[in-house]
């Protein structure tokens, strides 16, 4: 490893969790049975994946850790907040996610693992009945509540560092409003004016992480940290913040799909997408107003990718407007599939002359066994990012998430293709570890 002016991970890393359902449950189940060697932490790039190094014949393939001083799996202590007030091993098994045998070896941390009260609006999740929630005077105060247990989960678990992850249910969709979302003086006074409109609870997580030194990942499509004023706050914290919403199943299909359309120069009519799962988040994404919050962001994936004014004679045709191809997303509810969401896609393509032709997929995926190796991706990349002094939008981190973060006040595109993602990932890499940048992103 390279000398750079990184930041060692020395000491203990906590990951503060915000929900305890099935992809953190997972997520903390696979963690702590991967450090008894009792399972593989498949899925996961930081544990896994390999780049390139020099050029020529200084070029050698390494692993993350190899490059860059990354958090060991045996140096993370876990925490939680949840509505429920069940324990991660409860939870574990209440989700049936896992099967017995692969939460049982790890029984005893999963039930030290105990959600502390969350900061919680049963406007913004109408289906969850949770009693296991703080009594706030307003949002102002709701935030100082988190930052309190911040610093009593750092203090009694003797940590040197936390990361907070949002892997909670998708909240109701919150439109910007730039009277008070644009400047970070703004978003505290209505915070102090406990202005529930325009601040969701998930804002309170993420201003009081930024201002306890702690990077956040929002790992739902929610508003959050997707505005103005929290660039600032990150900006003048020196903090990373990531975002938004974990690209597990369908998303991740298309932003990898979507490239073999477009570099082989055919035409799009129309892709229409539709899903089915059971768990906690498919009975909150059963509300309309949370739907719209997760459609914005599986809708915005395809149009940065096959961009119409680029190329008008292949996807410049297909809905009423007749000005791109019709796209459309839906969830559906449905309880007897729990965890195991399913995902359609019919892409209608036409070639050679407009002729038409058809591609069909169907995913039968696990949403939180594609989500866990994520989560853990996102916090060690977060963790180093913040050693390495990188702040503000972890656009590097992109290649995780759905819709990611961009500057849209300057009119910023956002890179959804899913190659371009992995080479950002390496080229940020490679930088924080003292090697060449030197991929290019076409």
């Amino acid at each position: 490893m390279k000398e750079t002016n990184v930041k060692k991970a020395e000491g203990k890393l906590g990951v503060l969790v915000v929900g305890l359902g099935a992809v953190s449950s997972t997520f903390m189940t696979g963690v702590l049975m991967v450090r008894k060697g009792l399972a593989k932490p498949i899925g996961s790039m930081t544990q896994y994946d390999k780049i390139r190094v020099g050029r020529g014949a200084d070029k050698k393939y390494l692993k993350y850790n190899e490059i860059v001083s990354i958090a060991n799996l045996n140096d993370i202590v876990f925490g939680a907040w949840d509505v429920y007030p069940q324990n991660a091993f409860e939870s574990a098994i209440n989700c049936e996610v896992l099967k017995e045998k692969d939460i049982l070896p790890v029984k005893d941390e999963l039930e030290a693992i105990k959600p502390m009260k969350a900061a919680f609006d049963k406007n913004y999740a109408k289906r969850l009945e949770g009693d296991n929630v703080k009594q706030c005077a307003n949002r102002w105060d709701m935030m100082e509540q988190i930052r309190e247990d911040i610093r009593s989960f750092k203090a009694e678990k003797g940590v040197d560092r936390i990361v907070v992850l949002w892997a909670a249910s998708t909240e109701v969709y919150v439109p910007v409003n730039e009277k008070v979302h644009y400047k970070l003086a703004d978003l505290e006074a209505a915070m102090k004016a406990d202005d529930k409109d325009n601040i969701a609870p998930s804002m309170c997580y993420a201003y009081a992480a930024l201002k306890e030194g702690a990077p956040f990942i929002m790992g739902a499509p929610n508003t959050t940290v997707d505005i103005p004023a929290m660039w600032e706050l990150a900006e003048q914290t020196k903090m990373p913040i990531a975002g938004k919403d974990f690209k597990t199943g369908q998303t991740l299909v298309k932003s990898g799909f979507a490239p073999i359309i477009g570099t082989r120069c055919l035409g799009l009519a129309g892709w229409f997408s539709t899903n089915i799962l059971g768990n906690r988040d498919g009975l909150v994404l059963d509300e309309p107003a949370n739907f719209r919050t997760k459609e914005v962001s599986k809708l915005s994936t395809l149009e940065s990718i096959l961009v119409p004014e680029k190329q008008p004679d292949l996807y410049g045709h297909g809905n009423d407007i007749d000005d791109q191809y019709y796209h459309k997303v839906r969830i559906n509810y449905y309880p007897p599939r729990n965890d195991n969401k399913e995902g359609w896609d019919n892409i209608d393509i036409f070639g050679w002359m407009g002729y038409p032709m058809q591609i069909k997929i169907n995913f039968l995926c696990r949403d939180s066994i594609l989500a866990a190796p994520l989560c853990l991706d996102l916090v060690l990349l977060s963790d180093l990012a913040a050693r390495a002094g990188r702040y503000g939008t972890q656009r590097f981190l992109s290649f995780f998430l759905k819709s990611p973060m961009h500057d849209y006040t300057v009119n910023e595109v956002p890179v959804n293709h899913l190659f371009q993602q992995y080479v950002m990932l390496k080229n940020a890499l490679r930088e924080m570890g003292g090697y060449e940048a030197d991929e290019e992103i076409d």
